[in-house]
């Protein structure tokens, strides 16, 4: 399916929400998802892939338990957009040489977003390492080392984040994202649940001149 950024950034909004993420949690998903598909990265399919994963489970299950150290969440599986929240709020901390380690985070390449704002914040590239990787940042742009693969990876044993010294050659951008049917689908359903389910007066003003004798 080929469609506007803004019809993604939309579904995947109402998608989050449909799936019990709060709605400042929801509305920075949808955002994610949107700076993803910018670059021709799959935003929409990872989202639907953590609301899967996450269905309706409570955000302090998922998010990191302690403000130093190392991110764990309680449940033992991180979710990139709580940790990407927390990493927008601590950014600063990363200009003075703070270096953000994170261990079993779900779907990483959600985190790449929260990067790039990092980064556009602080004027200076921001990179995120996890096996086999490293994307770096300038909060435009994005540049890819090593096995480009393991962009889509399910869950990473560990990530950092931390300031990189330069941006290498950057993804081309897109002005349209491509979504297959069935991962639409998907958000589709978890944005249905937010639709308020007709009531019988709603209904029968719906109906309209059939139950009504206008002659």
């Amino acid at each position: 399916m080929n469609l506007s950024l803004n019809e993604i950034e939309v579904m995947c909004k109402r998608a989050a929400r449909g799936a019990g993420l709060p709605w400042g949690l929801a509305e920075e998903a949808a955002a994610a998802s949107r700076f993803l598909t910018e670059v021709a990265l799959p935003g929409a399919d990872m989202l639907a892939r953590l609301l899967e994963r996450n269905d309706r489970r409570p955000v302090a299950m998922l998010a990191p338990m302690a403000a130093e150290g190392c991110w764990r969440a309680v449940s033992g599986r991180l979710c990139p957009v709580i940790a990407g929240s927390v990493l927008s709020d601590r950014a600063a901390e990363l200009e003075t040489g703070a270096v953000f380690e994170m261990e079993e985070v779900d779907l990483p390449l959600l985190l790449l977003p929260f990067a790039a704002a990092a980064a556009q914040r602080l004027d200076r590239p921001v990179a995120l390492d996890w096996p086999d990787l490293r994307l770096v940042t300038d909060g435009r742009q994005i540049s890819v080392i090593g096995a480009t693969k393991q962009m889509l990876r399910d869950h990473v044993p560990w990530l950092c984040c931390h300031m990189e010294a330069k941006l290498g050659r950057p993804l081309a951008p897109v002005q349209r994202g491509q979504v297959a049917e069935d991962v639409w689908a998907q958000l589709s359903a978890f944005a249905h649940r937010t639709y308020a389910p007709a009531s019988e007066a709603s209904r029968l003003r719906g109906a309209g001149a059939g139950l009504t004798d206008n002659d």
